[in-house]
């Protein structure tokens, strides 16, 4: 049959039967074969419209936000790495961090989260971020991931009293969401400084945020731990053996 639109209604429906059709996608049938007439061209904007339109479709909604943003993120960067660098000892770069405005963590946090342990011990952990807990005591690890971290310890021989503990950000990110690129590029310059200050023999960077914020690495965690690493951090002499954990 070479055009079923000549068939009545009740004859092309019992057409459709015979052809093994069993469900209806429309109030009526209609021809796939036909080609459907063009659908009518939009509408040309008025010459009033046309004069004022270029000026606002050439304007790209997010450029002079985004602009800001990156700004303020390199401002914040190079006033961090000031203040750190000019900190001589632990005291004063804890005063420098609470000092400091240019992390938005800060205006969330109740505390400042600044190190736990011994600064003179041999064995440094970097985490990544306080949690809950932490932020409510001020000192790092000591959530679940602190009662952890020491069973580990001890499966050693050691204790915080044996160790020096602390984290990339000092603020608790809200909901301890993971920290984003430009918290961390605001912290990064205090977290090396203390490490150079308390000048460890062993790094240990605990979590896969701490491992690739101190190696300057995009690995992930599971392809760097376990593995020595002798990484040069800036403000110190010597290359310090470093290791990444979960």
């Amino acid at each position: 049959m070479s055009n079923t639109s000549e068939l009545p209604p009740a004859a092309l429906l019992n057409w459709y039967r015979e052809m093994g059709v069993d469900e209806a996608i429309a109030d009526r049938p209609f021809d796939m074969t036909v080609t459907p007439p063009p659908k009518p061209a939009p509408a040309k904007p008025s010459a009033a419209a046309a004069t004022t339109a270029p000026a606002q479709s050439q304007r790209r909604p997010g450029n002079r936000p985004t602009e800001a943003l990156l700004a303020g993120t390199e401002a914040a960067g190079t006033d961090a790495r000031n203040l750190a660098a000019a900190a001589p000892d632990l005291a004063a770069l804890k005063a420098a961090l609470e000092a400091f405005e240019g992390c938005a963590l800060k205006q969330t946090a109740t505390n400042l989260v600044f190190s736990d342990g011994n600064p003179d011990a041999d064995v440094m952990v970097v985490g990544e971020a306080p949690g809950a807990e932490e932020d409510r005591q001020g000192l790092p690890f000591v959530g679940a991931s602190g009662r952890l971290l020491d069973r580990m310890l001890a499966c050693i021989g050691l204790d915080r009293t044996g160790v020096y503990i602390t984290n990339i950000l000092p603020w608790r990110p809200p909901g301890n969401r993971q920290p984003n690129a430009a918290e961390i590029a605001a912290c990064l310059p205090f977290a090396e400084r203390h490490i150079a200050l308390v000048h460890p023999k062993v790094l240990v960077l605990a979590g896969g945020t701490s491992a690739k914020t101190i190696l300057g690495t995009t690995e992930g965690i599971t392809r760097l731990r376990g593995r020595w690493i002798d990484h040069t951090i800036p403000g110190m002499a010597a290359p310090v053996p470093t290791i990444a954990i979960y």
